[in-house]
């Protein structure tokens, strides 16, 4: 950048000046020194298959290694058939993932997800979340943007998912469908 530039330079600001090796030795430091969020996984009896991928990821999604869509569709409290394009990395930060890990709650679709269907009342919405733009508006059915490396991802089971995404359905015992997208990101 062109602040390194100066800086490398000699031009002076009212700071301290770091060469780049002291700079990142002090970077680290302080990434170690900083306490580190436990995760929500670790420690549990994983007793679906669905949950024992979702600890799979769970670090990646965290440190924003990979980012994952979660594709659930299922029955809510009402009996309604629900589904929903979830990024697993935005609801990580919102919700507390022990009780779906501990088995108390079940994670379910929700409206404030990506992309979410109730399929028995015709409802639909669609949210751009700080990982993903929603791209409804597409002849080929619903794509999703990653605001991290611009990459499309295309959720079509028919079509190639695109770049660095791979798609994997998973058998569960839990609900009646599940498809996780992985994509990871390249910065």
């Amino acid at each position: 950048s062109v602040g390194r530039q100066l800086v490398e330079l000699g031009v002076r600001g009212p700071g301290d000046v770091l060469q780049r090796e002291e700079f990142e030795a002090r970077k680290a430091e302080l990434e170690a020194a900083a306490p580190q969020k436990p995760l929500a996984s670790v420690g549990k009896e994983l007793k679906d298959n669905f949950l024992k991928v979702l600890a799979e990821r769970e670090e990646g999604n965290r440190t924003g290694k990979i980012s994952s869509i979660i594709f659930i569709r299922d029955r809510n409290s009402h009996g309604q058939e629900v589904s929903a394009y979830i990024d697993y990395a935005h609801r990580l930060t919102t919700d507390d993932f022990e009780v779906y890990f501990s088995g108390k709650r079940k994670l379910l679709p929700q409206k404030t997800d990506l992309s979410f269907y109730n399929w028995d009342r015709n409802v639909s919405t669609s949210n751009c979340s700080p990982n993903y733009q929603v791209i409804a508006e597409n002849a080929g059915g619903l794509l999703f943007k990653n605001k991290s490396d611009r990459k499309i991802i295309n959720v079509d089971p028919k079509a190639y998912p695109g770049d660095n995404t791979t798609r994997m359905p998973v058998k569960t015992h839990l609900y009646l469908h599940v498809v996780i997208y992985d994509h990871i990101i390249r910065r």
